[in-house]
């Protein structure tokens, strides 16, 4: 079954105040004084300073916090801790946050210990945990990542049977602009991170976006982005890391390529395939990508990286033949991931270093000015993966 979804539904970002009219690049600037539908206050709200203030009204609360999170990495060090809001007689808090810098940030607020999403913003994230809000700062215009006045890609969902887990499962593909069948197009199979949704990478990721700017620009090559579900067992399953990657691997080979490759115009064979992931994807990118090389020739490992990379690959890492094999692979994460500030750095750090160590050809990049969210994901593709695949 096969169903058509417009880029205006896969990145729903709303009109200032958050009326959901255009797909605007600062849907939290208020200019009408108009309240989101459904919600009692405006919050959050960017100043023109790009101060940000957040609202709740809580008349009986004790505490309102900002919850820590990428928002507060944001405003630096100091920022590491959940900050209070200051209540009025009215029973509102409020709170002014920043200078900060334009990006699209996730966050929640804590009400009496209880965190939850902010009540009164309309655009949340959803996927690995119950959901949070996210905070639109914008640029002086359109930011990479936004729906720009170019022609855009489309989006189509696929749902296809699964004998690997038993039931009814869902991918997205982004196809370019100006998609015809009398060209072959090379594959990037793009997985997300742990509990996360197939369709993440183009809501909250922005791919199609990023892919349609590089495009018009002649910053990258065309192709095809296939989005695929990558949870393989319930995140809560204590097997979950032992039994995903053989299963993801399974459906993979049985039913996402063999769908992709019926239903597009595509180079099918290893040269034109690539497999990249963030977090756990990252690691399914390494356990199921580094062994399957009669597959992939290119693999992009964003925010992740195994600890025990010496012996879970070392098959790949004592190839001979591996540089030749190998066409591109990016190891990546955010700026303040190093520094401890995310789950993963020592886990990219031994990536790195076996890599190094066994002279595997590769390039590292860290940037983007966040840790373990989307911020460092979406730059990380707009900046590194996207434009570099097929291009060296």
């Amino acid at each position: 079954m096969r169903f058509i979804l417009t880029i205006l539904l896969l990145a729903a970002m709303a009109a200032a105040q958050q009326a959901h009219v255009n797909l605007d690049f600062d849907p939290h600037v208020n200019r009408q004084n108009l309240k989101p539908f459904g919600a009692s206050l405006i919050s959050p709200e960017v100043l023109a300073d790009r101060r940000v203030t957040f609202r709740v009204s809580a008349p009986k609360a004790q505490e309102v916090l900002l919850a820590a999170g990428p928002l507060l990495l944001a405003l630096g060090p100091a920022g590491e801790k959940p900050i209070a809001f200051a209540k009025g007689e009215d029973g509102v808090w409020t709170l002014t946050v920043g200078p900060v810098a334009p990006n699209i940030y996730v966050y929640k607020v804590t009400i009496d210990g209880a965190t939850v999403p902010d009540p009164n913003n309309t655009l949340a994230g959803h996927g690995d945990q119950p959901p949070y809000s996210m905070l639109v700062v914008q640029g002086d215009g359109p930011a990479y990542y936004d729906a720009r006045a170019v022609p855009h890609g489309t989006v189509t969902r696929h749902v296809y049977h699964s004998a690997v887990t038993n039931g009814e499962r869902e991918l997205f593909v982004y196809a370019p602009p100006g998609y015809s069948g009398k060209q072959k197009y090379p594959v990037l199979y793009l997985l997300g991170g742990s509990g996360e949704l197939a369709g993440n990478w183009a809501v909250e990721g922005r791919a199609n976006f990023i892919l349609d700017n590089l495009l018009a620009e002649g910053k990258a090559k065309p192709m095809l982005i296939v989005m695929p579900n990558n949870q393989m067992v319930h995140r809560g399953d204590p097997k979950w890391r032992e039994l995903g990657p053989d299963l993801l691997e399974k459906d993979l080979r049985q039913h996402i390529i063999p769908l992709i490759e019926s239903a597009y115009s595509v180079v099918a064979d290893r040269a034109g395939r690539a497999l990249a992931g963030l977090s756990m994807g990252g690691g399914h990118t390494q356990t199921v990508g580094f062994r399957s090389l009669d597959l992939f020739a290119s693999f992009g490992v964003l925010s992740a990286g195994n600890r025990e990379t010496e012996t879970q690959s070392a098959a790949f890492l004592n190839d001979p033949e591996v540089n030749h094999k190998v066409n591109y692979l990016l190891v990546g994460q955010g700026t303040w991931e190093p520094k401890g500030l995310g789950p993963t750095g020592a886990g990219t750090a031994a990536l790195r270093a076996a890599l190094e160590k066994h002279k595997v050809a590769h390039v590292y990049y860290e940037g983007g000015g966040g840790a373990h969210d989307w911020g460092t994901w979406r730059h990380l593709l707009a900046v590194k993966l996207l434009p570099e695949l097929w291009r060296r």
